[in-house]
């Protein structure tokens, strides 16, 4: 649990936009003593209080807000244990600064780090405000409680927390200070609307593409169509023929993690001019070695490697034995293609570099790696440059990297002009970040009783790491946990990982490692129930086997009876077994990640060679839920998600190029193919764990599940319009 402080420093004030005087607290005592430990393990992100003397409680948010509700719900922590009116609450965002440590929000964990020191915040906030009532009356604190934006004296007498901020902002902070009963909450747990929702009714919410600055140009570039390519003379003439188009300049590419491509940059009046001028350039382009990558021919490559013994990440007993004495051997090869983020807000930011300082306005998930990569290109100290985060229309993981920003900055300074770039969606499909493509093994042996005794999986992917080490070709341990740490109960069991170099800038999407791992190893398990004749839902909760503990490499271990229950509350709440119309099943799906337990029971059926999903039952065991609406959205939002990647799903490569343009050929989940969803909070004390990614990778093998009770198709090799069965 971070240090509290108590701050009044003008300056300071002066940096976060708001008036001197009032309460000021900010979390993390090596705020201003050190910038260098950044890392979510040793330096939490802060958020601080901010209580004006007129009752107004501003808090200071330094998480990005892209629909995930963190920009409500770590401010309502704070204002629950303060016992603060919540009608008084004003949410400021907060700078991308290295003073509010990691500002990264990605990875389902803003809650998860940030719970504790939100609560504490709020507690001694409302300490420091007992004691100045209490100084004021001349009675004991133990006579004073909060109550609704006052403090109380146990005579009737009140204050309001305004009217005690010049004397609160004077003390010193308690040494020890006492949390909320859980049961008192009256915020955290509840239904709380999102802060921003009027602002987003209106149209008054900015986000990243809706900034704009005086004498502002546009920006478009062009990019090579094979990734890592770079410029090797172009011709300007047409372009500079249209109207509204002002200069063409090249841009290098940066071999950063993060780095932009490179390419050749229109700068125009308005965006449409920049479009079109870009149409108009003649490039002549330095392919490279990549321009042999082929992802149907890469796909066979790294499909025939998982066929053969590969490096081992865990082993336990002998499962070259327990296949010899098998009973039965089940065996299967599932193939998984590159994914796109496809957020609805393309990547785009605006930078205005002003000689040694820029200051940037984006919609950005992680601001802190924005303001170094910014900071390194430029050679400028991180104090001469601010990050300031919009809205996200949708993030998912793409707008962790900020390419696009860097970008905006190299042209702001030769021009020596504010600029917005914008990518198109075509850009955005064809040079961001993808999700990984995958082959995967799966063997195992099933005894006389249709037991399990031996599981191997063996699976090759695109490492992320090779965007921060090119060249690296294995997965990194974290990337093998999901298959090697899960909850089988099985003698025997080993996990392998191939051989499998990136051809493509590799990126986290929203669930990561989950999507593969998850589809793989629940399309198996209901292969193996099939093939012992066992109820997919009995036989699961026998593969996961006993309630216990397990002992997992990371701090935090996955309990298995936590994994059983939300199972089976979700086949209860589809009344999973009851008769089902004609052509209709039902397929089952369970994950544990990011520390969150999730399960989908959905209804498909399959009627004339088309499938449709009908109902989709989620339950989520996310320990102590801060905002239940958050969480009942995120989980419908992942459902969708899930669909989209499901029923379309892919990104190909052909001579090194991606080959899918826009929605025509990426297309996403329409309205009139969206099942009812019916989500279900599993009540918890536990510290509270991620909520935006986790339902993701439950849905695809549910539904694949529900294909096979069906058809007895394997459809393991998604999207699944490349089966003709969907539309």
């Amino acid at each position: 649990m971070e240090a509290i402080q108590n701050y009044s420093r003008r300056d300071f004030v002066k940096t976060i936009g708001l008036a001197s005087g009032g309460l000021l607290l900010a979390a993390n005592s090596s705020s201003f003593a050190s910038e260098s430990s950044t890392t979510i393990e040793t330096f939490n992100p802060n958020l601080f209080v901010y209580l004006q003397t007129d009752g107004t409680l501003t808090l200071i948010a330094s998480r990005s807000e892209m629909g995930n509700g963190v920009r409500t719900s770590l401010p309502s922590i704070i204002a629950d244990e303060m016992e603060a009116d919540w009608s008084k609450v004003v949410v400021q965002q907060a700078l991308g600064d290295a003073k509010y440590g990691d500002q990264n929000t990605d990875g389902s964990r803003s809650i998860l780090y940030l719970y504790e020191t939100m609560r504490k915040m709020g507690t001694t906030a409302k300490a420091l405000l007992i004691t100045a009532a209490a100084q004021k009356w001349n009675v004991p604190e133990a006579e004073c409680i909060a109550q609704h934006h006052f403090i109380v004296h146990s005579s009737g007498k009140k204050l309001g927390f305004g009217e005690l901020a010049a004397t609160a902002k004077t003390l010193e902070l308690p040494k020890n200070v006492t949390l909320k009963n859980p049961k008192d909450f009256k915020y955290i747990g509840k239904t709380l609307k999102s802060v921003d929702v009027a602002n987003y009714a209106n149209g008054s919410a900015v986000f990243g593409i809706d900034k704009r600055l005086p004498n502002m140009k546009f920006v478009a570039i062009a990019r090579c169509p094979v990734t890592f390519g770079t410029v090797k003379s172009f011709d300007k003439k047409a372009a500079l023929k249209i109207r509204g188009v002002i200069d063409v300049i090249e841009i290098p590419r940066i071999a950063k993690p993060f780095g932009p491509l490179g390419g050749v940059a229109v700068i125009a009046s308005n965006t449409w001019a920049a479009f079109e001028g870009k149409k108009a350039l003649t490039i002549e382009w330095n392919y490279g070695s990549n321009a042999t990558y082929s992802s149907a021919d890469y796909q066979k490559t790294i499909t025939d490697g998982v066929l053969q013994p590969a490096k081992v990440a865990k082993s336990i007993g002998d499962v070259d034995q327990a296949f010899a004495k098998a009973h039965q051997i089940v065996e299967s090869t599932i193939q998984l293609p590159l994914l796109a983020h496809a957020p609805m807000e393309v990547p785009n930011a605006v930078a205005w570099v002003k000689g040694d300082s820029c200051e940037v306005w984006a919609p950005n998930q992680d601001s802190q790696t924005a303001h170094k990569a910014v900071a390194d290109y430029l050679k400028i100290l991180l104090d001469k440059f601010s990050v300031n985060i919009t809205f996200l229309g949708g993030g998912f993981g793409r707008k962790s990297k900020p390419d696009y920003i860097v970008e905006a900055v190299m042209v702001s300074k030769v021009i020596n002009a504010p600029v917005q770039v914008v990518w198109t969606r075509e850009d955005e499909i064809k040079h961001g970040y993808y999700h990984t493509e995958s082959a995967q093994y799966l063997k195992d042996a099933l005894d006389a009783q249709g037991n399990v005794t031996a599981w191997l999986h063996r699976f090759a992917l695109p490492s992320i790491m090779s965007t921060f080490v090119p060249g690296t070709e294995y997965p990194a341990e974290w990337e093998a946990g999901s298959a090697t740490d899960i909850p089988l109960d099985v003698p025997n069991f080993k996990v392998e990982t191939g051989k499998a170099p990136a051809h493509v800038r590799i990126g986290w999407m929203r669930s990561v490692i989950n999507i593969p791992h998850g589809f793989s190893v629940n399309v198996f398990a209901n292969e193996l129930a099939h093939a012992a004749k066992k109820d997919p839902l009995e036989f699961r909760l026998n593969l996961i086997g006993p309630d216990r503990i397990e002992n997992t490499q990371d701090a935090i271990k996955y309990n298995t009876a936590r994994m059983k229950h939300v199972l089976r509350q979700a086949a209860k709440n589809a009344n999973y077994g009851k008769a089902l119309p004609q052509g209709h099943a039902f397929g089952i799906a369970v994950q544990y990640s990011f520390y969150s337990y999730v399960a989908s029971v959905v209804e498909v059926s399959f009627i004339n060679n088309k499938v449709k999903v009908h109902n989709v039952y989620t339950v989520i065991d996310c320990g102590t839920v801060i905002n239940r609406d958050t969480v009942k959205a995120q989980l419908e939002g992942a459902a969708i998600f899930g669909m989209s990647l499901t029923y379309y799903g892919k990104i190909t490569a052909k001579d090194g190029a991606i080959e899918q343009n826009s929605f025509s050929d990426y297309p996403l989940i329409r309205m009139n193919e969206a099942p009812k969803i019916h989500v279900e909070i599993v009540e918890s004390t536990e510290n509270p764990t991620g909520v935006g990614e986790p339902g993701v990778p439950v849905i695809a093998p549910a539904i694949v599940n529900a294909l096979f009770q069906l058809t007895g198709k394997k459809y393991y090799n998604l999207p699944l319009i490349d089966y003709e069965i969907v539309g």
